[in-house]
């Protein structure tokens, strides 16, 4: 998400008040950032504010008439798409930001550009619904232009149909400011966009159907962070089931039984907390040290399931040379990033036909395939038919995704 879009959005929804965009303002003005100073809101380190990038997952929230929402505001910069992966796992709507600004879409949509990398991995880490933010309308480039705003979705639909959204269902557009606040809480002006007849951002959220939830099945909370705090704090999305405190779960894949002391959404302390809910919990039974990104709280009567060897069908996206067995690659697997390395191709899948040509000797760029992966650790997995939260997946190497995929056995 645009930090100008996001903090805005916090603005006007009464998140942050004037006075404190004021501060920030007065403090990005004696650093020479003025232009940054909205930005300060979510990027609360000093390497972001420095920089002018955010570099972390900024966690916010916001309530509209309806529903309550939480913000993870995901960085844009190509070095830390990795961060954006980890935001993503966590995501029920995706809000892609693309410039209209001559020359700004056209960098972001080539190939390599982080507009394409970013949808790509939205639609891998399972999020269904798209909102496409066509910001900087306002811009002296474009001046509400629905012919630059039409060139800049006509661009954008096929490959976003390539990637596995449907448009018609799945995928919004919208023209907005995220500078001046236009399109976000109210319509744009007819004034300025008599072409637009759409809803606001915030209206169409709230119009959103409710998303479908595991209520009822097994704890699972893949973990996001943790950090100490008079006790050891973890933080991460309630993927399925229900929490409450006082009791009872299992760290995995350490099967470290721990017990729920708190429970905080948002800032605000509660004593449950349902599926689909941004939580931190404060656990008793384990050390800080003893807990990393990518491990899952479970139930104890249902555990998630550990391995190293697993079986899982693959696209390779985009990869100059051959993919052969020994092949070596980094995993991002919900909340989890582990080194991986092909231990056998097992087959081909004809895209057309879905015939299956076993024993390939490699496989390239657009091939897909059912291949045996090994990880460097025991990891927490699933297979995609059972969690799809915790068995779908993607490859990176060198900087890039090379592929993505979908678990479809355990082997080990």
């Amino acid at each position: 998400f645009s930090y100008f879009s996001s903090v805005h959005l916090m603005y006007l929804t009464g998140q942050v008040d004037k006075r404190t965009l004021e501060k920030y303002e007065k403090e990005a003005k004696e650093k020479n950032r003025e232009s940054w100073y909205l930005s300060w809101a979510l990027d609360t380190n000093m390497e972001e504010r420095e920089k002018g990038k955010t570099v972390e997952v900024g966690r916010a929230s916001f309530t509209t008439e309806r529903k309550h929402f939480t913000i993870l505001d995901a960085p844009g910069h190509r070095s830390f798409v990795p961060n954006m992966i980890g935001g993503a796992a966590q995501a029920d709507v995706a809000i892609l930001v693309i410039s209209a600004r001559r020359g700004e879409f056209e960098t972001g949509f080539e190939r390599g550009g982080q507009t394409r990398e970013h949808a790509m991995l939205a639609k891998t880490a399972g999020v269904k619904h798209l909102v496409v933010l066509i910001n900087k309308m306002d811009d002296q480039t474009v001046e509400w232009s629905e012919t630059r705003y039409n060139e800049c979705k006509n661009k954008l639909t096929p490959y976003l149909k390539q990637v596995g959204f449907r448009p018609k269902n799945d995928v919004y557009f919208m023209p907005v400011s995220g500078l001046t606040g236009a399109g976000l809480k109210n319509r744009v002006k007819e004034s300025d966009c008599p072409w637009y007849t759409g809803p606001s951002f915030i209206d169409y959220l709230d119009d959103l159907p409710s998303i479908t939830r595991q209520s009822s099945g097994p704890v699972r909370i893949p973990i996001v962070d943790r950090y100490k705090d008079m006790g050891t704090i973890i933080m991460g999305k309630l993927e399925s089931g229900a929490i409450a405190k006082g009791q009872q779960l299992i760290l995995m894949p350490n099967k470290s039984s721990v017990e729920v002391l708190t429970v905080f959404n948002d800032e605000d302390e509660v004593t449950s907390a349902n599926t689909g809910e941004n939580i931190r919990i404060k656990l008793k039974g384990v050390e800080e040290e003893d807990v990393s990104p990518g491990f899952v709280l479970c139930s104890p009567g249902k555990l998630c399931h550990t391995t190293r060897v697993f079986d899982a069908q693959v696209v390779v996206l985009e990869y100059k040379s051959i993919i052969c067995a020994g092949y070596g690659a980094v995993l991002h697997v919900h909340t989890a990033v582990e080194d991986v390395r092909i231990i056998q191709l097992i087959c081909t899948i004809d895209k057309k036909t879905g015939q299956k040509k076993p024993g390939p000797r490699f496989i390239k760029q657009d091939m897909q395939a059912i291949v045996r992966f090994e990880t460097s650790g025991v990891i927490c997995l699933e297979t995609f038919k059972e969690f799809p939260c915790l068995g779908r997946f993607t490859l990176r190497d060198e900087g890039r995704s090379v592929a993505v995929g979908k678990v479809l056995k355990l082997v080990s």
